[in-house]
C-alpha cells in the first residue's frame, strides 16, 4: 500500500510594507507574496490612486484662482514659473503657456527653455501630478524638441513638489500665439499660417489688475466677466445671494450676475455686460464688487427668504466643467 504523501507547504513570504511594493507587470506575481497577480492585489490601489479623481488640482500653488482660469477661460497666456531647486544647468527659464502648437504638452526650445502647455488632456485624475510629470520629463529632453503625453506615475512628484511656493505667479495675457515661436514677426509658411489660424480663433481677453483669477472677455453680442473664487462654495453662494437680493450683485448699468460655474473645485461667478464696456471700465466696479463681497462674506445670520430665492435661481444656473 503506498504511502499516502504529505502535503507540501510553501515558505512564508517575506513581509513588505505597502511603500516598499515596487510596481511590476499587471499579470505578474504581487511582490508582497500574496500569490495573487499585480493587477488582482497592490496594483489595484495603484490604478486607483492614479485614476482618483483630484477636484482642487491647484490648491496650495500661489494664484489658484489664476491657474484654474488659465486652464478653463483664456485663450493665450503665458507666466513664468520658479522651480524650488533653481533652474537646471542648460534651462534659461520654465514658462507655463495656456497653449502650444500642435497641441504639445511641453517643448524645449533649440535654446533649452522650457515650455509647459497647461489646456491638455491628461492621463490620469491628478492635473497637478500630470503636469509635473510633463514638466520633469521637459526640463530633461533634448534642446529643440516636443514632449509627448504620458502617464504618470501614482507616487509622482505634484507641481506642488516642483514650484517654490514663495514666488509670485504672474498672468501675462496675450493677444495672439505669437509666444509660441521665438521671432513670429518672420514666421513663413506654415508656422505663419498656424498662428493666423489660432489667432483668428481666440477670444479676446484681458486679465484685472489687483483681482486674482478674474477675466474679462469679447464677445460678438455681449462682454462678460469671469471671476475665478478661492472662498469656500456654501458661504460663497450666500453671500452672492445676500448681494443679488439687494440688488448690489451687479458692476454697473446694464450689467447682470448671470450664474456661476464649478472648475476644479472653484466656484466662477459670471456677470454679463454691455459689448461697449470694456476691461479697463469693469475694473474700478468689480474692485467695489470685491468690497461687497467681503462685507457679505462675513455675515453669519440666516438668509432670508429673498436671499434663498436668490440663491435657489444662482444655483439652479450652476454647472461644472471639471
Amino acid at each position: 500500500m503506498a504511502k499516502k504523501r504529505r502535503p507540501q507547504t510553501k515558505a512564508a513570504a517575506p513581509q513588505i510594507k505597502d511603500g516598499e511594493i515596487p510596481v511590476v507587470g499587471a499579470r505578474e506575481p504581487c511582490p508582497c507574496g500574496s500569490g495573487r497577480r499585480y493587477k488582482a492585489c497592490h496594483g489595484r490601489a495603484a490604478a486607483h490612486a492614479a485614476t482618483e479623481l483630484v477636484h482642487r488640482p491647484f490648491e496650495g500653488l500661489e494664484g489658484e484662482c489664476d491657474w484654474v482660469a488659465l486652464r478653463e477661460l483664456v485663450p493665450a497666456a503665458t507666466v513664468e514659473l520658479t522651480l524650488k531647486d533653481g533652474l537646471p544647468e542648460g534651462v534659461p527659464s520654465v514658462t507655463l503657456a495656456t497653449v502650444l502648437p500642435m497641441a504639445w504638452p511641453a517643448l524645449r526650445r533649440d535654446n533649452g527653455a522650457v515650455l509647459l502647455g497647461l489646456q491638455n488632456d491628461t492621463a490620469s485624475g491628478d492635473l497637478s501630478r500630470d503636469l509635473a510629470d510633463t514638466l520633469r520629463r521637459a526640463l530633461a529632453a533634448e534642446p529643440g524638441t516636443p514632449v509627448a503625453a504620458e502617464r504618470a506615475a501614482a507616487d509622482g512628484p505634484r507641481l506642488q513638489d516642483l514650484l517654490d511656493p514663495a514666488a509670485p505667479f504672474e498672468p501675462q495675457v496675450h493677444t495672439g500665439f505669437e509666444f509660441w515661436v521665438e521671432d513670429a514677426e518672420n514666421a513663413t509658411g506654415e508656422v505663419a499660417a498656424s498662428l493666423e489660424r489660432a489667432n483668428a480663433a481666440a477670444i479676446p481677453t484681458a486679465r484685472l489688475a489687483g483681482l486674482e483669477g478674474a477675466y474679462w472677455c469679447e464677445t460678438p453680442e455681449k462682454n462678460h466677466l469671469r471671476w475665478v473664487m478661492a472662498h469656500p462654495e456654501e458661504k460663497l453662494l450666500d453671500a452672492l445671494s445676500r448681494l443679488h437680493a439687494a440688488g448690489t450683485s451687479a458692476l454697473g448699468e446694464g450689467t447682470r450676475l448671470v450664474g456661476s460655474f464649478r472648475a476644479h473645485g472653484l466656484v466662477v461667478p459670471v456677470w454679463d455686460l454691455p459689448s461697449g464696456m470694456g476691461a479697463d471700465d469693469v475694473a474700478k466696479p468689480a474692485a467695489a464688487f470685491a468690497e461687497r463681497l467681503a462685507a457679505a462674506l462675513a455675515t453669519d445670520a440666516p438668509l432670508t427668504p429673498e436671499e434663498r430665492r436668490a440663491r435657489g435661481g444662482l444655483t439652479n444656473r450652476q454647472v461644472t466643467l471639471s
